[in-house]
């Protein structure tokens, strides 16, 4: 259960933003910018620039959503904290993407599991102005729309491992294009810098056969050599891949388990 609760929005998009939470937006989005500064894809900094994101206050939805509109026909959606698969693939296929209206505490400021204002507007919608992001990310949920509940949870890596944890690595060199890396201090220094996780190029029954924790600084990250590909992705049988990936089973998880059971004396 959530202990955040979502701002009502009006009809005319606005939010009535705390001078709190304009303190922390931006300290938040401050030190992102530091931290993403030469790590970032330059269609990431293309967005943002297209966004123009105001660094004193928290932005308004309306706002966002005019630019989004104007470059890819998306829109977002103010949802509660927590929404079902159901309701989050039916968004994504209407090209709306799904924003919890609340912005985390000074207390969750370094980390918060669930994903807030600050995660979804600045890790993802800045990507959302690109129209082979956009454009696979409104594949993606027509896919899920029509899935059954077992072939979401391997679509569900897909999603995990190109839209919220996806890099691009080429001739000329490493770069991030996943919201949860972007939004996240800690994992851009580790996702861009550190020789601890491994990389690996993208193969899409691969992704959909490798597990993941969300409470962990990824052990694994996949990486395209251009954001184009997203279009390539679209053009395969991705349903007949998650079947495939069902009856092949995972591979072993590369981080230990959350829980470990205790060993019978």
């Amino acid at each position: 259960m959530s202990k955040y609760v979502s701002k009502p929005m009006d009809d005319n998009g606005q939010i009535a933003w705390s001078e709190s939470e304009h303190t922390v937006w931006h300290k938040l989005v401050t030190r992102q910018l530091s931290c993403i500064k030469g790590k970032a894809c330059q269609e990431y900094f293309d967005g943002l620039d297209m966004l123009s994101l105001p660094t004193d206050n928290a932005p308004q939805v309306s706002d966002i959503n005019r630019v989004l509109m104007q470059s890819t026909g998306w829109q977002l959606e103010a949802v509660p904290a927590l929404i079902d698969f159901d309701k989050f693939f039916a968004l994504l296929a209407d090209r709306k993407f799904p924003v919890a209206t609340f912005l985390r505490t000074e207390d969750d400021f370094d980390y918060l599991q669930e994903p807030d204002f600050f995660h979804e507007v600045f890790g993802h919608c800045a990507m959302l102005t690109h129209p082979a992001f956009a454009s696979f990310t409104h594949h993606y949920g027509k896919l899920g729309l029509n899935a059954s509940k077992a072939e979401r949870v391997y679509l569900a890596r897909l999603y995990w491992f190109t839209v919220e944890f996806g890099l691009i690595e080429n001739a000329s060199g490493r770069s991030i294009y996943g919201g949860g890396i972007l939004s996240s201090p800690a994992e851009t220094e580790y996702a861009f810098a550190s020789s601890e996780p491994v990389r690996k190029r993208l193969d899409v029954l691969d992704v959909m056969r490798t597990p993941y924790r969300i409470d962990i600084l990824q052990p694994l990250y996949y990486c395209l050599e251009s954001l184009d590909e997203l279009y390539e992705l679209e053009k395969m049988d991705l349903i007949a891949c998650v079947r495939r990936a069902m009856a092949l089973g995972l591979h072993a998880p590369l981080y230990p388990e959350k829980y470990p059971q205790k060993i019978a004396q």
